[in-house]
């Protein structure tokens, strides 16, 4: 059986949704992204990346209700399945294994 893995961006939005959760929808996961990375990213390239991440069964998705703030749009709410949960586990597992390989790190002066 071939073992799935996701790129780094799918990686970062998979665990925002997690972190977020009830408040895991395009917007807000963008906005966080700039919070905690600095990292300009658009709206659109966080759906791109929602939408395949659902394909693949590592989110599910439900309209919530509308609100006044967003104009009487209802915003779309991700959260991670079980799928999601097993290959986030795997690659952190997979990273802690390949960074316990690095040679103590030291400074360069």
């Amino acid at each position: 059986m071939r073992k799935e893995f996701l790129n780094d961006f799918e990686e970062l939005i998979l665990t925002l949704v997690v972190i977020l959760s009830e408040n895991a929808y395009g917007a807000a996961i963008t906005v966080e992204i700039e919070r905690w990375l600095g990292r300009k990213v658009t709206l659109s390239a966080v759906h791109v990346i929602l939408y395949r991440l659902e394909d693949k069964g590592y989110v599910k998705s439900e309209v919530g209700g509308a609100t006044n703030e967003r104009g009487g749009r209802r915003k779309r709410i991700y959260s991670i399945t079980n799928a999601g949960l097993a290959v986030l586990r795997s690659m952190k597992e997979m990273r802690t294994e390949i960074w316990k390989l690095v040679p103590q790190l030291k400074t360069v002066n």
